[in-house]
């Protein structure tokens, strides 16, 4: 079913779906939480859309798109509708490890006759050798995946060559487990362990100091990257939004940056995960 006559939705919107995604009320209304919930769905898209705009100038691209921890593959779903439809051609594949959400989306998927979405229940290491899934991606998309399932994700991209990567990382504990564990040997070689001496700032400098590592990854890796709010601060206190562009650019110096990050902060535990080879 399509969209009726309500001013917010744009033209051809399936109402099943934003039922499903709680978009609309029952009755197919919106009330004033899903206007907000609306309003966020179309400013993340505004942020997507001129990205898949461009891939699809080239006419030999298969405007691959993978949402890595899809979960219930809301994003999935909503790109599909607004603009894999009308493009009609490309496909979207969500990865999530849940298989009850697996087949959830894919019963969706079948109802709402999107034909060009796939669902499957991969690990990290699954997904990046599988067969199932194109050899090189346009896109790589992780939405609000938890702690280390987008440092999964970029690791993913950088495997299957992806043009663009597109994340909005959710709660990180593993970096401010690792500054947690070394603190005190820190307080006597680093000013810098003032930063995050109290462990309410453990937390919040190590969820930062997370992305910045995670940019630094991607910039290692030959891409330009775009840091910047996704919704306000009212809504979300997970509000980074990370766009990175593969464009070949120069890796030395990220490269070497990154690694001097880990080392003053004693993360070499981490290394590998942050030192990713493309």
């Amino acid at each position: 079913m399509n969209a009726p006559l309500i001013p917010e939705l744009r033209p051809g919107q399936s109402i099943e779906l934003l039922k499903e995604l709680h978009i609309l009320t029952r009755d197919g209304k919106l009330n004033q939480d899903s206007r907000r919930k609306l309003k966020q769905v179309y400013h993340l898209f505004n942020f997507i859309e001129p990205l898949l705009n461009e891939l699809a100038k080239d006419e030999t691209r298969n405007l691959t798109l993978v949402d890595h921890g899809a979960g219930k593959s809301y994003l999935g779903f909503i790109l599909y509708d607004l603009f894999y439809k009308k493009a009609a051609r490309g496909s979207v594949f969500g990865i999530e490890t849940r298989d009850d959400l697996v087949i959830k989306s894919r019963d969706l998927a079948q109802r709402l006759k999107f034909d060009r979405m796939e669902f499957l229940n991969f690990s990290v290491e699954e997904s990046i050798f599988s067969s199932a899934l194109p050899p090189s991606v346009d896109m790589v998309t992780a939405l609000h995946a938890c702690d280390t399932a987008t440092d999964d994700a970029i690791r993913f991209a950088l495997k299957r060559q992806a043009k663009y990567v597109v994340l909005v990382p959710c709660c990180q504990a593993e970096v401010a487990s690792t500054l947690r564990k070394h603190k005190g040997r820190n307080l006597s070689r680093s000013v810098l362990t003032e930063i995050y001496r109290h462990p309410l700032q453990t937390r919040e400098f190590g969820s930062h100091l997370t992305n910045v590592l995670r940019c630094l990854a991607l910039e290692a890796a030959g891409y330009q990257v775009t840091v910047t709010e996704l919704i306000g601060w009212e809504h979300s206190m997970k509000n980074e939004l990370i766009i990175a562009q593969q464009k070949e650019l120069p890796r030395a110096y990220p490269r070497q940056r990154l690694e001097a990050l880990i080392q003053e902060f004693n993360l070499e535990d981490l290394k590998d995960r942050f030192l990713c080879d493309s």
